[in-house]
């Protein structure tokens, strides 16, 4: 198999560092790789595979030499500055912030969904919102049998989204200290309030998930609205999703459509009180789907409950994954 050469931009953060995790665990061919993150960190070392790396700056000039690919989770604005360096030296950047992700010449890839979309990438593929990508796992399969018509997105975030600052902000108002990160404490608290609000009431956060759910889905039409809502864990998104279908649908039938969709786990026993929690998600890649029921209060609609690892499969595992597509079709 040919080997590709790799880098990770912002290797540093939570979400880098887990790119070298899950890069570890699957194995990709990779002959040489590069860790790269912002002058504060240049220096630092990193281990990857049983091998120390000197993390190296970003700079205008870091794509000079050979890269095949590159993920990027380093923020908007850089990506916004160097993804497109990255790109005109031929290597493909996948990139993990929301600069790109709504960009109609970039692909918003889960692979589990729409691979296909890869092939029309111009060096930069985007990967979706954390929150977007696990709801998208769940809902492709129901959208392909019975057609979704409206979707309304109730989600139960964890701080781990917000980055290392998120995560120390619970870790620290748990003992009491005020919030450095959120304009509230989240120890104890809920904050229906994630990202900037925008000018019709809505959150940044709530809209991504809006546009990335039509674009995702190829569907400009479909109704979507939604609330966000960082909850005091430290790992793991949780999400109520109502989805009302144009078709009807007999629910052993959709149970077996969700058993059997790539990358869910289904966790739908009531009666022995098993359905997905954010502890059990913790540290997986898959989409755990439970509290299935029939939605009455419409002619064709259900409820179900999302739950995964936002940083493994809502970030850098998908990333992952949109590059192991990208090698097999190099091969």
């Amino acid at each position: 198999m040919k080997k590709i050469n790799l880098a990770v931009v912002g290797a540093t953060g939570m979400v880098g560092r887990t790119f070298l995790k899950v890069l570890e665990e699957r194995q990709l061919p990779i002959d040489n790789f590069y860790v790269m993150a912002s002058s504060r960190s240049a220096g630092s070392k990193l281990t990857f595979n049983g091998k120390e790396y000197t993390v190296e700056e970003l700079t205008e000039h870091s794509f000079d030499k050979p890269i095949d690919i590159a993920l990027f989770s380093a923020g908007g604005g850089t990506s916004e500055k160097f993804a497109p360096i990255a790109a005109a030296h031929g290597c493909i950047v996948i990139d993990n912030s929301s600069q790109w992700r709504m960009d109609p010449e970039v692909p918003l890839v889960v692979p589990e969904v729409n691979p296909e979309d890869i092939a029309w990438h111009k060096n930069i593929i985007a990967n979706p919102n954390c929150s977007t990508i696990q709801a998208m796992v769940a809902l492709k399969p129901l959208d392909d049998k019975y057609k979704i018509k409206r979707v309304v997105y109730s989600t139960y975030q964890a701080v781990s989204g917000a980055g290392l600052a998120g995560w120390k902000d619970l870790e620290n108002g748990l003992k009491g200290e005020a919030p450095k990160k959120f304009p509230h404490p989240i120890a104890n608290n809920c904050l229906p309030h994630i990202d900037v609000f925008l000018d019709n009431g809505y959150t940044k956060e709530e809209m991504k998930m809006v546009n990335e759910t039509r674009k995702i889905l190829h569907n400009d039409e479909m109704r979507v609205t939604a609330t966000t809502v960082r909850v005091p864990v430290f790992d793991c998104h949780s999400e109520s999703i109502n989805i009302e279908f144009e078709k009807p649908f007999e629910m052993d039938e959709l149970l077996e459509t969700l058993k059997n969709a790539p990358g869910v786990v289904l966790q739908n026993n009531s009666a022995a009180n098993e359905y997905p929690l954010a502890v059990d998600a913790a540290g997986h890649d898959e989409v755990f789907i439970g509290r299935v029921r029939r939605d009455e209060s419409v002619e064709s609609g259900i409820n179900i409950w999302v739950v995964a690892d936002n940083i493994r499969k809502g970030a850098a595992t998908n990333a992952v994954q949109i590059a192991e597509e990208i090698i097999k079709n190099m091969q």
